[in-house]
Order: structure tokens, then C-alpha cells, then sequence
């Protein structure tokens, strides 16, 4: 490896990680950190946002020297379409997520789901109900059938608003509708934000970022909130299961299958396959002592909240589980999966293995898959990589021993149920700890993993410091991976962090600290939650009330570019741990980290530094306990007598 590759010490927080970078540059293995130090300096003009090549007069660079594009364009107007075209981008990327499974949910009504049924009847009458049908009399096909016409028509409506809005506050619903904010069909805005960049159309910086913003919100509200909905009624709504977590939890003398990506369809057929008694019979005929199933990146979210199936890694790992030479197959489908996959791959047995239509990738095999053959196909793919393990070469297997306990899959009715058991679940015990100061507030920490960062060092940090100051935190996506491969996501470990306050509401409902909801589209969850907050009463009327912050400490994708943009425009401010690319002209980075406050409620924050994003935080959720009124520090008094006839009890 050349000179300037860091050590990996400076690289990654955690061990596992350590010692699998080690052996990667002893394997001579190119993976993505040490690819981030050749890249040395990158485009300035490209992190500052002031590059366009929307049209082929350019690419135009925008300097002070020269201050407009060959068209006439602005750093103002180039800045802000490519942030709207980022936001499409993230967008696209969720909703088309939540697409492919309402189109499941809808063949499945029509009795063509194959091997899929519906496994929570409470999440499809209780969801329908939410969308304003009539359930009365209709069977779980009929009314999947009319829910699912319900998502398609939001995916396709014209003009017609989201029918998913009326699921947010009314005061919030009201802000949208009176700034224009309310997003149409999901498809429209995305393919509005295109045509809204090309050569010649909007040149308004603050049109073109306000469409950014709807946009997104057809996302979280639209999209996302779909996907999370759909997943629920098909798979099955999560509840709280242990497991385990890193690279350790890959088997020295099993057939390891690795599965990445964020659909879970195939990943859920797989979880079923991998206890078919043919398959272990398959295994240990081969020399096996069975098949480990391991999952990377929101796919491992979804199959560990749903069967307990443990994590190898977040996203940034997804080549150091192959360095460890033990992984028969590692199969992926869509988004966060690197093309440099099957390269790493080349200097040992593993075989990459994609499986969507949509994203083929150089080098690896390809399996189409679909409904219709699921479980026969995620058979085949297991049978294939136990004939792959006698390919494995002993010298070069070397899996870290080590892992780290963890509890996931907080749904909002699984948090309901902790707070106050079947019949009296609702978030009331939590309204009323944040209002007597037990808990300061709620932190949402999502996001995935940059190598412009060390790994998982600011989640982490962030954490542990927001568990001192009573801050109850959310999870989703590699955040809660980074978290629970730190020991985070253990009650017992968080608790030793947590303040007295947290603490104590914490131990008597039986509640960890830090709550892991699931992956990176079920950020949807934490606006979900975050409703339930204001529908239960107490503080205030509309999110943008309520003292919950959302943080992206080490984000990377357009993803988190329209999560972070639907969590500002449903009034929750957000801090980035580090900029979008947006810094070449004030007016667009004014627009979005102060301006957007006065028209939406929240705005975006920038710290580098988790110490420093934990004092923001903590100023912003006391400036909002301060508004509701309930920072007051009031003296306990014992009442006597007198006391109680004037207060007339």
C-alpha cells in the first residue's frame, strides 16, 4: 500500500474493524479507506457546489472572477438545483423502495404474491383505518387490496396532495398548505425537480430550494412512510429482539451468506430458507457445520428487528466482511452496495451475487429475482453458497473475535406497549417525564458512515454524551449499527451513561435509552413518533414544538440530503456533521441553515465536532422546553392543611 494510507487505528473506532483493515493491507486488498487517502484533495468547485454541467456549454465553474455561467446562471441558481437535484435523487431512492413493496402488498390482495402473506392483521386494519377506509365487513385481501390502491394513488396523483399528510399534525399540515409546501404525487415531484434544473427554467434560488423541500416531504411523509407501512403489514411489525453484532458473528466453520442492500423481500425469504431443515442438511453434508446468515447496512436492519438475524457490519464495512475470507456469498440489491465489490472479492472465494434489475453490477453473477419464485430462488442461492465453501482457503480466513449484544426493533406501537402495556399503550408516560424534566428530549441519530470521517467515532461520542444530559435517542439505519457495535444497544450498558432523570423513567417502564427503530427508510418512524408526541398532548401543537432534534453525524448519500430536508420541513431542526454542498454562495446556505426557521419552524446546523453539535442540541431543546413553559424550576413543598382549603381539595 502506498505511504500516505492511514493507519487503521485513525481510520475506525472499532476493533473488529482494526484488525480486518489491517488484513486488508497486509492481503494487498484496495478497499474504500484507503481509496478516500489516494483521493488525496478533491474538487473544491464540487464540494462548494458552484460546478454545474446540467448542459453541454459548460461545465461552468463559478468564481469571483467569473461569477456566471456561459447560460447566465448564478452561483445562487447553480448551488440550489444542485441541491434539489440530490434532494430527487435521495427521494427517488426511498420512495422507489416503498413503490416496489405497495406493488407486493397489491399482488398479494390479488392473490399473486407467491410466497407472500400478510403478517400483521393489526398493522393493515389499524393503517387503513388511518387512510380513511371503511373496513367494515371486508376481508384482510380487500382491504390490502384498497390500501394499497390508496399508496399507488399518492405515487401518481397529479394534483391531488399526498393522502399521507393527514397523518401529521393539523398546525403542521397548515404550514405546509399555506407556504406551498404540501407535495403532490410522489413521481410528479421528483420529475418536477428535473425538469426544474434543466438549461432555461427555474433560476430562483428560493423556488428551487422550496420545491426541494416538498419534494422531500413526499419522501418522508410519501415514500418512506409507505415502505415502513407495507413492510410492516407484509413481514410483520418489529418488536424488541436481541441479537448480536460485528464482524465476529461470521462462523469459522459455517457457511457464511452475507446479505446488503435495503429491500428486505428477498432478505425475508432468505431468513426463512436459511432453517429449512434441507438447506442445514445441505450444509453439513458439505462440511459445514451450518449456514450463518449475516446482514450489512439496512438490510441488516430489517432481518435483525424482524428475526433476530445478526449484523456484520454497517455500511462502510461491507468489504472488510469479505477480507475476513469467510464469506461464501455476499448478496446485494439496491443502493449503498460499492462497484468495487467484486474486486475485492477477486482475492478470495466469495461470490457477489446482485439480484435487481436496476442495479447490475460489473463483475458480479447475476440472479433476477421475484415474487412469484422468492423462496425457491433464495434455496437456490444458499445451496450454491454452501457448494462454495469448500472453495474457502484456511489461510487466508481470519474473522475477528468479536461482537456486541444489542436489543432492536422499537416500532412506535412496540415503544407504546413499553410506556404503557396492551391496553393502556400510549406515549402519555413520556410526555409527562419530559415535561417534569426527567427526560430534556428526544434525539433522532441516522445516517450512514463517511470515510471523510473516522468510523462510527462521532455516533458514538455523540451518544454517550447526549445519555449524560437525559436525552433520549432514536436509531435507525448505520447509526444503530454503529451504536450497537459499541455496546449501546443493551439496556444495561446505555443505562450506565444515561443522567439520573433518564435513567429513572428508563428502569420503571423497562425501556433502554437508546431505542434502535430500524433502517435508514424508517426514519419515517421518527416522524411518526414524534406525532404521537403532539397527538398525546402537553407540548405544544406541532412538531416544530415538541424538543427533538434530528442529527446526521456522518452522512454520505443523497438519501440523507431529502431525509434531512424532510426533517426541516416538518419542523425539526437538524444537525449535519458535516455541510451538503451548498457553501459557494451565502444566500442558498442562509436559506437552509437560518432562514427556513421562519417558514418552517427548523432549520439545518453544521458542527464538525460531536462535542460541540451536543451543546447545539442542548441549546435548541431548551429553547424549546423554555417556550413550552416547562424549564421552570419549581420548589417541592409538602402542603399542609391550610394549603389544601386554599387549593380547594
Amino acid at each position: 500500500m502506498a505511504e500516505d494510507i492511514k493507519a487503521p487505528e485513525e481510520r475506525v473506532s472499532d476493533q473488529a474493524s482494526v484488525e480486518a483493515l489491517r488484513k486488508a493491507q497486509t492481503d494487498c486488498v484496495n478497499v474504500s479507506f484507503f481509496r478516500m487517502d489516494t483521493q488525496k484533495n478533491q474538487c473544491k468547485f464540487g464540494t462548494s457546489g458552484v460546478c454545474c454541467r446540467i448542459c453541454h456549454m459548460g461545465p461552468c465553474r463559478i468564481t469571483a472572477k467569473s461569477p456566471f455561467g456561459v447560460c447566465g446562471a448564478d452561483a445562487d441558481t447553480i448551488v440550489a438545483r444542485n441541491y434539489l437535484r440530490e434532494v430527487a435523487g435521495g427521494a427517488s431512492a426511498h420512495s422507489d423502495h416503498g413503490r416496489h413493496l405497495v406493488l407486493l402488498l397489491k399482488k398479494i390482495a390479488e392473490d399473486n404474491g407467491g410466497d407472500y402473506r400478510i403478517k400483521d392483521e393489526k398493522a393493515l386494519r389499524e393503517n387503513a383505518v388511518k387512510y380513511g377506509i371503511d373496513i367494515e365487513g371486508l376481508s384482510s385481501r380487500e382491504i390490502a387490496g384498497r390500501l394499497a390502491d390508496v399508496f399507488l394513488a399518492d405515487y401518481t396523483a397529479q394534483e391531488e396532495t399526498l393522502k399521507t399528510l393527514t397523518l401529521a399534525p393539523l398546525k403542521r399540515q397548515g404550514v405546509w398548505e399555506r407556504t406551498g409546501a404540501s407535495p403532490k404525487g410522489v413521481d410528479r415531484m421528483i420529475v418536477e425537480c428535473m425538469h426544474r434544473t434543466h438549461m432555461g427554467v427555474d433560476h430562483d434560488y428560493e423556488n428551487i430550494l422550496l420545491h426541494g423541500i416538498r419534494t422531500s416531504l413526499s419522501d418522508g411523509w410519501g415514500g418512506s412512510r409507505m415502505a415502513t407501512i407495507a413492510s410492516d403489514i407484509i413481514f410483520g411489525s418489529p418488536a424488541p429482539v436481541r441479537s448480536t453484532a460485528n464482524l465476529g458473528v461470521l462462523g469459522e466453520n459455517t457457511v457464511n451468506v452475507v446479505v446488503h442492500g435495503h429491500e428486505p423481500a428477498l432478505s425475508e425469504m432468505l431468513a426463512a430458507a436459511a432453517a429449512d431443515p434441507e438447506v442445514k442438511e445441505y450444509a453439513k453434508a458439505a462440511g459445514a457445520e451450518g449456514v450463518t446468515l449475516a446482514g450489512i447496512c439496512c438490510t441488516a436492519n430489517e432481518i435483525l428487528m424482524r428475526h433476530g438475524i445478526p449484523v456484520a457490519g454497517n455500511f462502510l464495512q461491507q468489504e472488510l466482511a469479505i477480507v475476513t475470507g469467510a464469506v461464501e456469498m455476499m448478496i446485494i440489491d439496491v443502493q449503498c452496495c460499492m462497484p468495487a465489490l467484486p474486486d475485492v472479492a477477486s482475492s478470495y472465494h466469495t461470490e457477489i451475487i446482485s439480484t435487481s434489475s436496476i442495479a447490475k453490477t460489473v463483475g458480479a453473477d447475476h440472479v433476477s429475482f421475484n415474487t412469484d419464485t422468492a423462496y425457491s430462488t433464495a434455496k437456490k442461492l444458499l445451496f450454491r453458497a454452501i457448494d462454495n465453501f469448500k472453495k474457502r482457503d484456511p489461510e487466508k480466513v481470519s474473522i475477528p473475535k468479536i461482537t456486541e449484544p444489542l436489543v432492536a426493533g422499537f416500532s412506535v406501537d412496540a415503544i407504546k406497549y413499553m410506556l404503557g402495556g396492551s391496553f393502556r399503550g400510549s406515549f402519555r408516560p413520556l410526555n409527562d417525564a419530559i415535561i417534569q424534566g426527567r427526560i430534556k428530549g428526544v434525539v433522532g441519530i441516522v445516517g450512514c458512515n463517511n470515510p471523510k470521517q473516522k468510523l462510527d467515532d462521532y455516533i458514538n461520542t455523540l451518544t454517550v454524551e447526549l445519555l449524560k444530559r437525559d436525552i433520549l435517542v432514536l436509531k435507525t439505519g448505520c447509526a444503530a449499527i454503529a451504536s450497537a457495535k459499541a455496546g449501546l444497544l443493551t439496556p444495561e450498558t446505555a443505562l450506565s451513561h444515561a443522567g439520573d432523570g433518564l435513567r429513572e423513567v428508563c428502569e420503571a417502564v423497562g425501556m433502554p435509552p437508546v431505542l434502535h427503530m430500524g433502517s435508514c427508510v424508517d426514519n419515517s418512524r421518527l416522524l411518526e413518533a414524534a406525532t404521537e408526541v403532539v397527538l398525546e398532548g402537553g407540548l405544544g401543537d406541532d412538531i416544530s414544538d415538541v424538543p427533538v432534534v434530528g442529527v446526521a453525524p456522518e452522512w454520505m448519500s443523497e438519501k440523507a440530503v431529502s431525509i434531512g430536508t424532510y426533517f426541516v420541513g416538518s419542523g425539526i431542526d437538524v444537525i449535519l456533521g458535516h455541510p451538503f454542498y451548498i457553501s459557494g454562495l451565502e444566500n442558498v446556505t442562509d436559506f437552509l441553515n437560518n432562514r427556513a426557521a421562519d417558514i418552517f419552524g427548523a432549520s439545518f446546523h453544521v458542527h464538525d465536532n460531536p462535542h460541540d453539535a451536543c451543546e447545539a442540541i442542548m441549546d435548541i431543546i431548551n429553547k424549546r422546553r423554555d417556550k413550552l413553559g416547562i424549564n421552570r424550576q419549581v420548589e417541592r413543598k409538602l402542603l399542609d392543611m391550610k394549603d389544601r382549603r386554599e387549593l380547594g381539595v
